[in-house]
């Protein structure tokens, strides 16, 4: 017996190539924007704090963390001006002592501020990405096992689109046990519904916003999500995230805009995005997300 060709047919169905996997180990790791007092919990790691940006010269990741903090009541977009002259100051800089790096964007406008780190940094798109729509999907499947009272891990679902008001969750994909939802309740995700699990999303939307109000700040939650996107990067571990990237000829958006589709994150990047099969309603709203953050490029100043 032969071993199947790694890939073939039904992986190209599947997902859009961005770029082959590595296979090679690298180990350095730039945060910028980030503390270092808790290294007596990290276990046996070097970290090295600095405002000059040579320490960090041979990174294989950079995570860019750093810009103006979210107001309470502040929509994420509102953020741009001042975060968009923050990067114009990073970028170069990282570049200049990493030139083999990758870039992790977190601060917001996330989908908004990758692009603006792609631009500055003139490197392939497969090699930039934002955390985007990564902890919202971890949200929405924290209350999706709340309703369901079952293990988060058992959950499975994506939020898609913009990092912000205009994200579309993938109802029709959600499913327990491979067992999707919609099957058992057609209306799901709609004003139908009288469970009103719309609500969810309403829910995920306004989390930032909560937490900022009632603390000032998010800090756990993003930190946990951009830990487990470092490890998938470090580890080569091919994980399936639903990630801020160059969405060009994806889903019928042609625009050269950032948004966060399901992508196959590795030690080189993303190497592939989802064909994500949506209903023809999650292709309109997904289009609609992507039309306003196009509008939100033109206007802005980057």
């Amino acid at each position: 017996m032969t071993n199947p060709t790694p890939g073939g047919d039904l992986r190209s169905k599947l997902m859009k190539e961005m770029q082959p996997p590595s296979e090679c180990a690298y180990s350095k790791v730039t945060i910028v924007g980030v503390g270092q007092h808790g290294l007596h919990y990290t276990g046996n790691a070097k970290i090295l704090g600095s405002s000059n940006f040579d320490v960090t010269a041979g990174s294989r990741l950079c995570i860019i963390s750093a810009g103006a903090r979210q107001k309470e009541g502040e929509d994420r977009r509102s953020l741009l001006d001042r975060n968009a002259a923050i990067f114009k100051g990073i970028i170069p800089q990282l570049l200049k002592y990493s030139p083999d790096t990758l870039l992790c964007v977190v601060s917001n406008p996330v989908d908004v501020m990758t692009y603006l780190a792609w631009k500055l940094s003139g490197l392939p798109p497969h090699r930039v990405f934002g955390s985007g729509c990564a902890l919202d999907t971890s949200r929405l499947k924290f209350y999706m096992a709340e309703r369901l009272l079952t293990d988060v891990s058992s959950c499975h679902g994506y939020v898609i689109g913009e990092h912000g008001d205009s994200s579309v969750v993938v109802w029709s994909g959600m499913n327990v046990a491979g067992v999707r939802l919609t099957d058992l309740k057609p209306e799901l995700g709609t004003d139908k519904d009288p469970e009103k699990w719309l609500d969810l999303h309403k829910l995920v939307i306004e989390s930032a916003n909560e937490i900022i109000k009632l603390k000032g700040y998010t800090s756990w939650a993003i930190g946990l999500c951009v830990s487990e996107l470092c490890a998938a990067v470090m580890s080569n571990r091919k994980h399936i995230y639903s990630l801020s990237t160059m969405v060009k000829g994806c889903q019928g958006i042609e625009d050269e805009i950032f948004l966060s589709l399901p992508c196959v994150l590795s030690q080189n990047g993303i190497n592939a995005v989802v064909n994500l099969t949506l209903t023809d309603g999650e292709k309109e709203k997904l289009k609609k997300s992507a039309k306003e953050l196009s509008e939100l490029y033109r206007s802005a100043n980057l």
